[in-house]
This record gives C-alpha cells, sequence and structure tokens, in this order.
C-alpha cells in the first residue's frame, strides 16, 4: 500500500509540473497499418502551404566528354615518302594555316624534279625545232610533212612538261623553286594538334596504309558527347536546347543544342550516345568532363512548394498531405531545381493546388518523439 501510495504521488507531482511549466501537450500519433497515413492531436500546430505552379520545360542532366568536332578535323600527310629531317611542331601546339610542320628528305622530290627539268629541256628543243622547220618550210627547203613531224614532236614535249609540273604540284613543290630532294609540310588550316604520329628521323610512307602525320583540329566549335540511359531517350529530341556546367569554371553556364541522337545502345549500359554542339569560347579542352542540362522544347505545368515541405528520407523524397479524418498522408514526390524565394520545383508526385505541411522535418521529428 505504502509503494502504491509513492508511485501514485509521483505521478501526481510529474503531471502537475508538466501543467506549470505551460508546455503544449505531447502529440500523440495514430499510424495506419501502411505507416504512410498519420493522425495527430493538435493539426493545427503544423501550418500548412498551397503548392503554385509553374510552367517549366521538362529537363535531364547528364555527363559528357568534350571531343573535338570531327568535321573541323584535318589530317596533315604528305604525298611523297622520304625520312623526316625536322619536325617544327608538337601535340598540342596551336598553329596557322601555312605554318612549317616538318621537312620530309625524299627520292620522290628528286626524281619528280629531275623529270621536271629534262621534260622543260625537250619542250624547249621541241620548240626550237618546230620554228626551224616552219622557216625551212617557207624557203621551200623542206616537205610539209616535215613541219607536221615537228609540231607533233613539240605537242607532245609541251604534254610532257604540264604533266611534270602537276606531278611536282601535287608534291606540294613550286616549280620556279626546286628543293632539292627536301620537302617542307605545312598546315593545310588553322587549329590545335589533336593527334601527332611522326618524330625526328621516322620514315615517312606514302597513302598506303600509313597514319597521319599530324591531325589539326579547329577548336572554335566542339562536340559533347554524353551518355543517356535507355528509359530517358524519350525526354531528349534532337534540336533539343542544352546548358553546360563546366566542374572547373563553375561560375560559367554555356549553351549547345542537341545534333544527334545514337542509334546503336551501348549493350552493356544500356544507354545511347547524345551528342551537342557548343560553341568554345577557350575555356573546353578535349577529354574535359561535363555536366549538361536538356532543355525540352514543350512546356509542362509542374508544384512549386517551399523547399522546407520536402523532406529527404533514405535517398527518397517525401511531402506530408492533408488525410481525410484530420490526419497527414506521406506522400513521394520528385524535386526538381531550386527557384528563388526558397522554393523548390517538382517534377512529380503532387499537383498544383494541393496542400501540404510547410515544415516536414519538424512534422517528421515530433512524429518519431
Amino acid at each position: 500500500m505504502l509503494v502504491s501510495a509513492a508511485l501514485l504521488a509521483g505521478c501526481g507531482v510529474r503531471g502537475s509540473t508538466d501543467a506549470e511549466s505551460g508546455a503544449p501537450p505531447t502529440a500523440v500519433v495514430d499510424r495506419d497499418g501502411d505507416g504512410t497515413a498519420l493522425h495527430v492531436e493538435h493539426p493545427e500546430r503544423f501550418p500548412l502551404a498551397t503548392a503554385t505552379g509553374r510552367d517549366a520545360a521538362p529537363t535531364l542532366s547528364v555527363t559528357g566528354v568534350v571531343n573535338p568536332d570531327v568535321s573541323r578535323a584535318v589530317p596533315v600527310i604528305s604525298l611523297a615518302s622520304g625520312r623526316v629531317v625536322e619536325v617544327r611542331a608538337r601535340l598540342g601546339d596551336e598553329v596557322k594555316k601555312g605554318q612549317l610542320l616538318l621537312r620530309v628528305r625524299s627520292a620522290d622530290i628528286s626524281s619528280a624534279v629531275s623529270d621536271y627539268r629534262k621534260a622543260r629541256a625537250d619542250d624547249a628543243l621541241a620548240r626550237t625545232q618546230l620554228d626551224r622547220a616552219k622557216d625551212l618550210f617557207d624557203r621551200g627547203a623542206i616537205a610539209k610533212k616535215d613541219v607536221e613531224v615537228a609540231q607533233d614532236t613539240a605537242d607532245k614535249a609541251a604534254v610532257d612538261l604540264e604533266n611534270s609540273v602537276e606531278h611536282l604540284h601535287v608534291l606540294g613543290i613550286d616549280p620556279s623553286q626546286p628543293p632539292g630532294g627536301i620537302v617542307d609540310i605545312v598546315a593545310p588550316t588553322s587549329g590545335v594538334i589533336t593527334e601527332q604520329n611522326v618524330t625526328n628521323a621516322a620514315g615517312v610512307k606514302t597513302l598506303d596504309n600509313s597514319p597521319n602525320l599530324f591531325t589539326i583540329s579547329d577548336l572554335t566549335h566542339v562536340w559533347i558527347v554524353c551518355d543517356v540511359y535507355e528509359n530517358d531517350l524519350a525526354t531528349v529530341r534532337v534540336g533539343d536546347s542544352a546548358d553546360i556546367y563546366l566542374a572547373a569554371y563553375p561560375d560559367r553556364v554555356l549553351k549547345g543544342r542537341i545534333s544527334n541522337i545514337g542509334s546503336i545502345l551501348d549493350p552493356a549500359i544500356r544507354t545511347a550516345k547524345v551528342r551537342i554542339e557548343v560553341a568554345n569560347p577557350g575555356l573546353l579542352r578535349v577529354g574535359m568532363f561535363v555536366t549538361a542540362t536538356f532543355h525540352g522544347q514543350k512546356a509542362e505545368l509542374r508544384a512549386v512548394v517551399p523547399a522546407s515541405a520536402i523532406l529527404h528520407l533514405h535517398d527518397r523524397e517525401w511531402v506530408y498531405v492533408p488525410a481525410a479524418g484530420g490526419g497527414f498522408q506521406r506522400q513521394e514526390v520528385t524535386s526538381g531545381q531550386m527557384l528563388p524565394g526558397n522554393m523548390q520545383e517538382l517534377l512529380a508526385g503532387l499537383q498544383p493546388g494541393q496542400r501540404v505541411v510547410s515544415n516536414a522535418l519538424v512534422f517528421q521529428n515530433t512524429v518519431e518523439q
């Protein structure tokens, strides 16, 4: 009896202390069977916010890699075989059109120059003989057929000279300034050397199965190649715009446009290659990782709620909405981008006009007590 009285007295003292402190009574929580519907006492303690609407184009963020535009990549080749005697440029150098890249000593050049000189001498002799034959014919010293033979010889010599000059042009040689067996390989365009397959004293072959000496790429426009999962392909279309975010320059956002969506999926990771064309202000480098955010062409109506109304729990996102009977229902949502005024866009799970608990974290903490 004494123990029971003490216990009763203790309970009475604790209850009076809570009443005297003026603290609100502890919330009593009733849970439904699935745990998503909650009934609490004094629901007015949790203010509600009404979701507003916002028209926004659908977005998708993926990672990508900067690549040179292959349509702006120009190979540097040599039509004459031989051996490199000097290299004036290296991988990564920025070069101008006409700049000397390397010099090659070639027997092909020597042979072509020799043929040109012989053809020029034969052409001069044939023209001289033709002039002499015409003069003798005018004097009646020779027959007309002799003039015709001289004319034919001069015509053939002229053709041989034209062929030898064209051969020199193909090899990149100026006939008026024969190089003496050395040919200069110059840059066919301006850009950055993105590939080099030649060194000093290396042998240079002709075009038969030989790699390019250099590859020069114009990096003023580049490609960003992204991997888009099969489930997300319906959200991207050729012509959609994209924002490019750089880890190296977080304060810069570049604009691009989708120019191609690959027709073949990677069988291992189930992704397709999506190509974005971007004007390069000088920040993008080949091989750089970027984040691309695609923007669809058709706007969609999306709900906007205070950021505090979203509860991040176990890698998922939830809001609490009023339920019948004065309770609250936990509802899963998908959040989008942050908006001014500490508001956040919802991509799915809630419609404009619905009401939610404005501070989901406070509500969750109360429920867990």
